[in-house]
């Protein structure tokens, strides 16, 4: 069974920084594209960072230049390093993995972003 278990979600004041992490259980890890999606409340789930098996990436243009997604492959695990936060980045952030074939998705994580 295919688990992805995000962390390192929290309470953060504006400006400041977190990193979350994905660690992932897949076992054909170069065929899928990672993912950071999210979703406040009363909002649709959006695509917030992917990367791809030969690590390009794309951003939601609401996080250019704040977000970076980032994999290692000996690790298992995707990383996004979230710098100069506002208070509309406070949502639930979640991995998710697609091979065009099969997605997965993780529980979530918390972030919210005090003003």
């Amino acid at each position: 069974q295919v688990q992805l278990v995000e962390s390192g979600g929290g309470l953060v004041q504006a400006g400041g920084s977190l990193r979350l992490s994905c660690a992932h259980s897949l076992s054909r890890y170069r065929d899928y594209v990672m993912g950071w999606y999210r979703q406040a409340p009363g909002k649709q789930r959006e695509l917030v960072a992917r990367i791809t098996s030969g690590s390009s990436t794309d951003y939601a243009d609401s996080v250019k230049g704040r977000f970076t997604i980032s994999r290692d492959n000996a690790k298992k695990t995707v990383y996004l390093q979230m710098n100069s936060l506002k208070p509309e980045d406070t949502a639930v952030y979640y991995c998710h993995a697609n091979s065009g074939y099969s997605n997965y998705w993780g529980q979530g994580t918390q972030v919210t972003v005090s003003s």
